[in-house]
């Protein structure tokens, strides 16, 4: 055999290796890479309601972020949308940023501005019935909820409805926005430390996958 064949046969062996990689991304890209609790927080294009504008998780960098994922005829999205307002009337006006992304297919950004006033929402709302955002957080259930760290990191993935304005919830954005925590919570819980974060958001995740 030649070297001109060897090298023939070194090319093929990785062309097919390359193309084995490139299904695996694309068959088992969930799977290989998972949005979960230390991964980055994707971006996505949502559209500002009653404008011709578009936002992205690029947007809030250097910011904290709780990104919820949600829809109008979702009952759990508005059982749980008090408690989030509740937290941000606490750490807004602290560095606390609120993205509520409706997933509507059919309702007009009017309709979706309207719903978040019934409920009392002053945070921002925004409007993705393209689902892009569902494929780049790959969510699996309504509403779910992500608290991403002003690096980008996401830090606790929540499925399903949750009081956001609970002791725990608040210290731990209490502890991303380099604040002291609640009392209640500092006094049981050391919640400074990373690894207290890390077991806090690994906890909630299993919760809601339950």
């Amino acid at each position: 055999m030649t070297v001109r064949q060897q090298w023939a046969i070194v090319g093929a062996v990785l062309l097919l290796l390359g193309g084995g990689l490139v299904a695996a991304m694309h068959f088992l890209g969930d799977q290989l890479f998972p949005v979960t609790i230390g991964s980055n927080a994707p971006d996505f294009h949502a559209k500002v309601l009653g404008t011709n504008r578009y936002k992205g998780i690029r947007d809030y960098e250097g910011k904290v972020v709780l990104l919820n994922i949600w829809a109008t005829w979702c009952p759990p999205c508005r059982r749980e949308m008090p408690s989030i307002e509740r937290l941000y009337e606490a750490y807004g006006s602290k560095g606390l940023h609120i993205v509520a992304v409706s997933i509507d297919d059919a309702a007009t950004d009017a309709a979706i501005r309207a719903y978040a006033d019934t409920v009392g929402a002053t945070f921002e709302i925004l409007h993705d019935p393209t689902h892009d955002i569902e494929r780049e957080y790959q969510t699996t259930g309504y509403p779910e909820t992500f608290v991403i760290d002003s690096d980008g990191t996401i830090r606790k993935k929540w499925i399903g409805a949750d009081d956001w304005n609970s002791p725990g919830n608040r210290a731990l954005v209490a502890q991303l926005l380099g604040l002291q925590p609640p009392s209640v919570v500092a006094e049981s819980t050391d919640v400074g430390s990373p690894a207290h974060l890390r077991v806090a958001g690994d906890t909630a995740h299993r919760a809601g996958l339950q």
